[in-house]
């Protein structure tokens, strides 16, 4: 049976207080000209070679940067996949464009290189939902059961994990756990957690985070958009709402929707997930259509929240600017970084065997 249990201590209107703000710090950016972008990725192509570094980016950032890294030999990827590549590339300095905790997990399989962000301040609303005190108190209140975060978590957060899990491994890594008679805290997405438990019945304790961008879509407008495109095959991240999950022909991790467009033969999508991630979905699938699935409507906040704000944070300018002054380094202690990477390595571990199965 799943217990359900409200946030200890956070205010959801505190998050989205945070996204406004950052929204309005991204959107306030005066438009980069195509002069100036050549200027700037020059500068940026300099630097990146001056200071033995490497560029990795995350499906959500702006297109601009997803090509510089591909231009410069770098890599566009999920979370962990970026902070995997970071760790195989010779580079001794790792410049990660996407949020705070994607450096800090950079910083974590990485502690002996350099990790700078173009902004410190872009956040996860995952992230703000699961205060690092506030979740190791209710672990510590339940001791019988192994902790499971999400990757979308604070350095400090997977330090008091057991497991930490990527949308894409979720799923594996409960069903193993479940044959063990495991049972789980999970955190801090409560659509993920929920989508999990319905696939495998585990005994979850679910805390009740959601991603700002996922939880505004909504089923009433998703159904009416999907019976005006019936060509449009329906591609859902899991962080949606149920209701938004049920309505989809591919329910799948980022790198899972971009495989699914490239796979299936429909000649257009209708994608609920972070809109940053059309760049890589227009390579994989080249002449295919992709529709924003809608967030309007009754109940929703925003007219289309199909884009982090956080994420829209990082820009060419502030790319320059970081790797000509080294500000924005990532931090994390000793013995955080030796705790957090426990769980990571766990999953780690338990993908190289299976791939070898």
């Amino acid at each position: 049976m799943t217990d359900q249990i409200k946030m200890p201590g956070v205010d959801n209107n505190n998050v989205r207080r945070a996204a406004a703000a950052a929204a309005n710090v991204a959107y306030s950016i005066e438009p980069i000209s195509a002069t100036e972008k050549e200027s700037l990725k020059a500068r940026i192509k300099k630097q990146l070679i001056a200071q033995d570094a490497v560029l990795v980016a995350h499906y959500y950032v702006d297109a601009d940067l997803q090509q510089l890294a591909e231009e410069t030999g770098g890599y566009v990827s999920d979370s962990l996949d970026m902070a995997r590549f970071g760790n195989e590339h010779p580079a001794s300095t790792l410049v990660v464009a996407g949020v705070r905790f994607m450096g800090e997990t950079a910083k974590i399989l990485n502690p002996e290189k350099r990790v700078l962000m173009p902004d410190l301040h872009a956040d996860c609303s995952l992230d703000m939902n699961c205060p690092a005190d506030e979740f190791t108190a209710f672990c510590d209140a339940h001791p019988d059961y192994t902790v499971v975060v999400y990757a979308n978590t604070s350095a400090a957060v997977k330090a008091r994990a057991d497991w930490m899990v990527t949308s894409g491994s979720a799923v594996d890594v409960i069903t193993h756990l479940v044959k063990k008679g495991e049972k789980f805290i999970w955190a801090p997405d409560r659509h993920l957690g929920g989508y999990i438990k319905d696939l495998t019945g585990a005994d979850i304790l679910l805390w009740q985070g959601s991603c700002i961008v996922h939880d505004e879509f909504r089923a009433q407008e998703l159904a009416r958009l999907k019976s005006e495109h019936p060509e449009a095959a329906v591609l859902v991240h899991p962080e949606s709402p149920e209701a938004v999950v049920k309505l989809a022909d591919y329910v799948g991790s980022t790198t899972g929707i971009i495989q699914a467009a490239a796979n299936m033969d429909n000649p257009s999508f209708i994608v609920a997930t972070d809109n940053g991630i059309f760049y890589k979905m227009r390579q994989a699938a080249p002449g295919k259509t992709f529709i924003e699935a809608p967030s309007a409507g009754s109940g929703a906040t925003c007219q289309s929240c199909a884009h982090c704000p956080w994420m829209a944070m990082n820009n060419l300018r502030n790319l320059a600017e970081v790797l000509e002054t080294g500000a924005n380094e990532v931090h994390v202690e000793a013995a955080i970084q030796a705790r957090a990477i426990k769980p990571i390595q766990r999953l780690l571990d338990f993908t190289a065997q299976q791939n070898k199965a």
